[in-house]
């Protein structure tokens, strides 16, 4: 974890927790995710949960070997759709080998035909943590009003996946910014939910 003064903005936060995400060598990211993926989860994953993960971009953790997992233990898997500035994501559904597109902002999602699923359980990327359950993404927005949009129609879980190295000691976090309920890494997972 980085020592920070309070006067830090989120900006050089999320530059600072990056740029150690980015030195990571493969190898590093590769066994991250194989031990993520082996270790189990703190929150139970139903069989038919509908499990919405990510095409990693910039450097993420890739939630493939979880969303394997996941699968082959009966969960559903869904990757995420931009619909624009300032609006939820879409969640459409999604199976390995299938093909994937890119969208207007380079990010891999699935064709428009695969249909749209309401997520129970969010793999959420992000750019920083601290050990209060608030993350920093790339500054959109686009997973704080899509977690509040869904947990206004039905409780969702939000797991930030991250390597430990994203880990900071505090994020600024405003008024619209949406906790998540647990944080997992390579060396630990943190649990906010019954807070």
């Amino acid at each position: 974890m980085s020592e920070l003064s309070d006067s830090v903005s989120k900006d050089e936060l999320r530059a600072a927790a990056l740029a150690r995400r980015l030195a990571l060598s493969d190898e590093a990211r590769a066994a991250a995710a194989v031990v993520i993926a082996a270790r189990p989860l703190p929150f139970a994953v139903p069989e038919g949960a509908i499990v919405a993960g990510y095409v990693p971009i910039r450097g993420e953790i890739d939630p493939l070997p979880l969303m394997r997992a996941l699968a082959e233990g009966g969960a559903r898997l869904a990757l995420p759709v931009v619909t624009g500035p300032g609006r939820p994501l879409k969640f459409r559904a999604w199976s390995e080998g299938e093909a994937l597109q890119r969208s207007r902002l380079g990010i891999l999602e699935p064709l428009p035909g695969a249909p749209e699923l309401v997520p129970d359980i969010v793999l959420a990327p992000l750019a920083a943590f601290d050990a209060q359950g608030h993350r920093i993404g790339y500054g959109a927005g686009h997973y704080d009003c899509t977690l509040a949009a869904l947990r206004g129609s039905k409780p969702v879980i939000a797991a930030g996946l991250a390597f430990a190295v994203q880990q900071i000691e505090a994020v600024p976090a405003a008024a619209h910014d949406v906790a998540l309920d647990y944080v997992i890494t390579e060396r630990d997972t943190l649990i906010f939910r019954s807070r």
